[in-house]
């Protein structure tokens, strides 16, 4: 190939014909080696399972899904608890039953590796917990495909099968068990939830026993007390001044009246004889220190003495015999007026006692309710902080009480086959063909490669070449300006020995002309 000039597509078509039969040799040698090498691998049959998940069948907003993982996620935690030493050796023991401990963990390792879920028809990122439903369209139903690929078709089939059914019991193992859990939790916290709101509810009602009467609607009603109080301690003041004043007032009128009637019943009154006595004794002596027995003031003392121990001794004999009725008679005797005074006086006593009883326990009542009124900030910041705990630890149950009612219909919802599931449309099936070598993907993979070879052998051979072929390969190798072109018209064996005609080209150089042969 003549360098330092552009090639035209010409050229390029030119360049095929000349090496057409060096691109397609290998062309159609290729794929015959291909299809041929695709006989010589040992083949792999691969069985597939097709599994629907089906959405719930109730309203989410009635009845909350049991998962809210997206599937994307659960596939693959369910993908690695299938394919986990435990689920897989009870598979390996089953269908090679026999085999030593090495080669069942070479097996598990081979089916680990050639066990796939792929989706069918939508990405798994498109599918949520539950089925999800477009706005203004049907609801997506999703699928995905288990597939297995083994040397032997019933192999593959029979793995492919426990593959599957592992999965399933994974997948409804999984639903029962996040519902379970779920409802213990709840079920645990409102055990919790139940304890801590009867211990409030017990401090509460104990604060409002310590506290009657304190608590913060009680206020109002306390200063409304309070005032009423006081205005009856103020009247019950008043009350017992004035009773107070009346029975001194009394007191001295019947002191009045007791001293006229004692006067006037002197002369029968032992007292008043005794006493008279006493002082006509007394007066006898100081006259007979004075006179002689026979003065006659002397004689009229001892006259007026022997007559009032004479009475005295009448009314000493008089008592003696009845004492009773002479009491009663000096009860009896006393006037109207006196006894209505002492009735006065009585009265007076009960009055004064009675509102100083009253007075006594107003007043303490009155300090009961002002301590009352001076303590509710204090109390009431208590209540508020009670109340409060109260009413959240209230909130808190009344929720969990909600939500286990919601995992209780939910776990019906399961129970009943109601909620998300999954199922076989599509059993594995036992493959008649091998998926693995793809004959005509080989001879198509050797065609290609033949192509590639065979066009960079041609490429190979033309950048080799440096024959001059066209006006423009002579350009290029003499760099001048060519001004005439004769064909070489003669015979083959006078070309230049690679089947290509000569050409006489004349070159200008300065003035003079040149016939150059090539």
């Amino acid at each position: 190939m003549i360098e330092n000039r552009e090639l035209t597509l010409d050229d390029y078509l030119a360049m095929l014909r000349r090496r057409a039969l060096l691109i397609l040799v290998p062309s159609l040698v290729a794929p015959l080696l291909g299809f041929a090498i695709s006989f010589a691998l040992a083949p792999k049959y691969t069985s597939t399972a097709t599994i629907l998940v089906e959405g719930q069948k109730v309203p989410e907003n009635m009845v909350q899904p049991v998962v809210s993982q997206d599937l994307t996620a659960r596939i693959a935690t369910l993908k690695q608890q299938v394919l986990s030493q435990r689920k897989l050796q009870p598979i390996v023991e089953k269908l090679y039953p026999g085999r030593s401990g090495a080669e069942q963990g070479n097996m598990i390792d081979d089916i680990r590796d050639h066990m796939e879920i792929v989706p069918v028809g939508n990405d798994f990122s498109q599918i949520g917990p539950a089925v999800k439903k477009r706005p203004g369209g049907a609801s997506s139903v999703p699928a995905f495909n288990i597939t297995y690929t083994g040397s032997n078709p019933r192999e593959a089939q029979q793995i492919c099968n426990e593959l599957t059914s592992s999965l399933l019991f994974e997948n409804q193992k999984q639903l029962s068990d996040t519902a379970t859990a779920t409802s213990d939790v709840l079920n645990r916290g409102l055990e919790d939830a139940k304890r801590t709101l009867d211990e409030l509810d017990s401090k509460l009602a104990a604060f409002k026993k310590q506290y009657v009467g304190q608590l913060p609607g009680d206020e109002e009603n306390n200063l409304k007390i309070l005032m009423g109080l006081n205005s009856q301690l103020e009247s019950n003041t008043q009350t017992l001044s004035r009773a107070q004043q009346d029975k001194a007032y009394t007191e001295s009128m019947l002191a009045q009246q007791l001293a006229a009637w004692k006067s006037s019943q002197s002369s029968t009154n032992p007292d008043t004889l005794q006493k008279q006595l006493s002082d006509l004794q007394t007066e006898l002596i100081g006259l007979k220190a004075r006179y002689t027995d026979d003065h006659p003031d002397v004689i009229k003392t001892k006259s007026d003495i022997a007559e009032v121990k004479k009475k005295l001794a009448e009314v000493n004999k008089a008592a003696a015999d009845a004492p009773d009725t002479v009491t009663d008679k000096a009860s009896a005797s006393e006037s109207p007026e006196i006894k209505q005074l002492r009735l006065q006086l009585h009265q007076y006593s009960d009055l004064i006692t009675n509102a100083t009883r009253d007075q006594k326990r107003l007043q303490t009542e009155i300090e009961q309710y002002q301590g009352r009124v001076s303590l509710s900030p204090a109390i009431e910041e208590q209540y508020k902080q009670l109340t409060r705990d109260y009413d959240s630890a209230q909130k808190a149950y009344q929720d969990l009480l909600a939500k286990r009612s919601t995992v209780d219909l939910t776990i019906q919802m399961n129970n009943q086959s109601q909620g998300e599931r999954m199922f076989p449309i599509n059993s594995a099936n036992l493959p008649d063909s091998p998926s693995f070598p793809n004959r005509l993907l080989f001879a198509a993979g050797g065609l290609a490669v033949g192509l590639a070879l065979g066009l960079a052998l041609a490429m190979w051979f033309e950048f080799r070449d440096k024959s001059i072929r066209t006006e423009a390969d002579a350009e290029a190798a003499l760099q001048l300006p060519m001004l005439v072109a004769v064909p070489w018209v003669g015979d083959a064996q006078n070309g230049n020995g690679n089947g290509h005609r000569l050409w006489k080209f004349r070159k200008k150089s300065g003035s003079a002309k040149e016939v150059v042969e090539i």
